[in-house]
């Protein structure tokens, strides 16, 4: 059974760092296409950053202060958010496709497994 589990999410200041961990114990994480998204109150889920086999994806948004990460060995894939600014504030989810297939990686209707989130706030 999938179960993906985040957490690492918390209040922090404008300019700090934050690092999501994702583990799940059910899917080998290396043989799939894995992203982060983010939603904010009101607003639609967005793609934050995806990775299959040894490429990484970013939104333009974070391209430069975020960085996607696997460890294969934990079965964990990570995000690590460096000047966090006001516009990150919202609940980050980890996704998983049931193939390593990346086309269209920013959609969210093409990701077969989320986990419950972990909220992030970024205060100034």
């Amino acid at each position: 059974q999938v179960q993906l589990v985040e957490s690492g999410g918390e209040l922090v200041q404008a300019g700090g760092s934050l690092r999501l961990p994702c583990a799940d114990s059910g899917l080998t994480f290396s043989l799939y296409m894995m992203s982060w998204f983010r939603q904010a109150p009101g607003k639609e889920r967005k793609f934050v950053a995806g990775i299959r086999r040894s490429s990484t994806y970013y939104a333009d948004s974070v391209k430069g202060r975020f960085t996607i990460s696997r460890d294969n060995a934990k079965n964990a894939v990570y995000l690590q958010m460096n000047s966090l600014n006001l516009e990150d504030t919202a609940v980050y989810y980890c996704a998983v496709r049931n193939s390593d297939y990346a086309g269209r990686y920013s959609d969210y209707h093409l990701y077969h497994y989320w986990g419950q989130g972990t909220q992030v706030t970024v205060s100034s």
